[in-house]
Parts: structure tokens; C-alpha cells; sequence
């Protein structure tokens, strides 16, 4: 599921284009997310992290909680190298960036009925060599709700706007970015924010 039409559109339509994939549904918010799975019964998700009316990896979780999580795809421009891992830890079968072709989606998928985990060739090179990522393994020491603030933050989001994404106090968001500061071993709320946009954006943090 994804929030932004054309790109939503357009990897509908390239799914239904395959002979052995057909799209049964499509939603731009957790709350159509969570309606639709009342009904239907994916073989696969394909889910974004960043949704119109919260975050794809608390939905993931939620899911997940009540056993009603179905494989699931992530797709994202979140860096892979720092969520992937994790959310794979939570329960995701596949992580892929949006700037990867429609082909490696497909291919992707079909992966995932197989029974099988998929990432983008990087990063299983990565995962082959942590000792090559030293800031990201920096980011293995944050947990799944800080690792989230900094999703948001890299998104240029606002501390009322984070916390009405979470469900949480703008107060509390205060707390976890100087919790981020510290862990990221980042002197400044300037340099936190920098450094989110990086992560954010796929750039190498």
C-alpha cells in the first residue's frame, strides 16, 4: 500500500500486466489497510513505510500482533541499509527502495510466494559484510521507536507532526531525539536532523 497515486497506479498495473500476479486490492492509508484485510486475504503485501495516516512498520506491527500480517514487501525510499534488517526482525519477507526497476518488484514478490526472503542485490552484498557500515551498524543500538522518530525527522516532519503520526506527546518526541543525539554520537539538533535526511533519503549516513 502506498500513498501516492501514481506510484501506487502504476505498480498495480504493471502487476496485473503479469500472467501470475493480480492485484486484489490498494489503499493509501493504515485505517483502508486494515479495512481491506478484513476481506481480503493477500499472498503478498506490498507495503510503504510512510502512509497518509501513520507509519507502514507500526501498522506491520499491529498486524503482526493480532497474527493477521501476510507476507509482506516493504517499498520505500527509507534507506534499506538501515531499516531493512530490522524490519525483517518485525516480520517483513522482502525490503526494496523505490528507485529499484519495476522488474526487481516483480521479481521480488514472486521471491516472497516462493517462500523466500527478498532484498535488492546491494543489500545482501551489505549484509555479507557489516564490518563495511560502521554508521550503520551505529543505528543497530536504536530501538524500533527511535529508529522511527529518525524515519520521520528524515521526512523534514515536525515534533507535533511526528507525534500525531505515533500517537504520542510532542514532549516525548523531544526526549527521543536527544536520545538519538546521544546514540548517533551527533552534537547538535542541526546535525541529527542532517543526518536523517541522509537516512531518509538513501544518501550513504
Amino acid at each position: 500500500m502506498d500513498d501516492h497515486p501514481l506510484i501506487r497506479k502504476g505498480l498495480c498495473h504493471a502487476i496485473n500486466a503479469e500472467a501470475d500476479l493480480r492485484v486484489c486490492g490498494e489503499s493509501a492509508s493504515c485505517r483502508e489497510t486494515l479495512h481491506d484485510l478484513q476481506t481480503q486475504t493477500p499472498d503478498v503485501l506490498v507495503l510503504d513505510l510512510s502512509l497518509s495516516d501513520g507509519n507502514g512498520w507500526r501498522l506491520m506491527q499491529q498486524l503482526r500482533a493480532q497474527g493477521n500480517l501476510p507476507p509482506t514487501l516493504i517499498l520505500s525510499v527509507c534507506d534499506e541499509e538501515i531499516y531493512a534488517k530490522r524490519l525483517l526482525q518485525d516480520g517483513a519477507r522482502g525490503y526494496l527502495m523505490k528507485d529499484e526497476p519495476i522488474p526487481a518488484v516483480l521479481a521480488a514478490i514472486r521471491k516472497i510466494l516462493a517462500g523466500h526472503l527478498a532484498f535488492s542485490d546491494h543489500m545482501v552484498a551489505r549484509m555479507l559484510q557489516p564490518e563495511n557500515a560502521p554508521s550503520v551498524q551505529l543505528m543497530d543500538h536504536l530501538s524500533n521507536r527511535e529508529l522511527q522518530v529518525y524515519g520521520l525527522l528524515g521526512q523534514e516532519m515536525g515534533n507535533k507532526a511526528i507525534a500525531a503520526r505515533l500517537g504520542i506527546s510532542p514532549k516525548t518526541i523531544g526526549t527521543y531525539k536527544s536520545r538519538l543525539r546521544v546514540k548517533l554520537d551527533l552534537r547538535t539538533t542541526h546535525d541529527l536532523l542532517e543526518h536523517a535526511r541522509g537516512g531518509y533519503l538513501g544518501d550513504q549516513v
